[in-house]
């Protein structure tokens, strides 16, 4: 199957964002515990920034998951 990157970051914007939720916690919440601006959580959830590794890895660590958890979703179009 060939995904765009389009598509693909925006199915992880639904992803950390359904992940967040389960958690309970705001956007806000996920900013402070990865030290990045409120801002930047909202533009990674609807796809408009395609974000770094390093900063995926700061939302697995606030989020308490494995950073490959972050990445086991399934595409949709």
């Amino acid at each position: 199957m060939d995904i765009s990157e389009e598509i693909f970051i925006a199915n992880l914007g639904v992803h950390i964002r359904q992940l967040r939720e389960k958690k309970n916690m705001s956007q806000q919440d996920l900013a402070n515990d990865c030290a990045i601006p409120k801002s930047q959580v909202a533009r990674i959830e609807r796809a408009k920034v395609n974000t770094t590794v390093r900063t995926l890895i700061k939302i697995a660590n606030a989020l308490e998951i494995e950073p490959k958890e972050l990445l086991n979703f399934s595409i949709k179009q």
